[in-house]
């Protein structure tokens, strides 16, 4: 794991993203105190988490419930809202 200064990355912001894209994982620092971890994003778009749920049937009492859950916190809640 390559240790940067925010100076360093701010300079060689290009070259640390190429290093990045190519697996490294750069740890970057301020005042000798860490800062922030700059790592390879995954490879994955949402697609797989898509098909996933996509998969499951929908329930069709389940918006139904959501609407009366909503309803009923919005009555109780409004009761105690200030429009100050």
């Amino acid at each position: 794991m390559k240790t940067m200064t925010a100076t360093e990355v701010s300079r060689n912001f290009a070259s640390v993203l190429d290093r990045a894209e190519r697996g490294e994982t750069i740890v970057i620092t301020r005042g000798g105190r860490r800062l922030a971890t700059l790592a390879p994003a995954p490879p994955g778009n949402g697609a797989g988490i898509r098909d996933f749920l996509m998969s499951f049937q929908v329930d069709e009492e389940f918006g139904t419930d959501v609407l009366s859950a909503r309803d009923g916190l919005t009555d109780e809640m409004s009761a105690t809202w200030h429009d100050d």
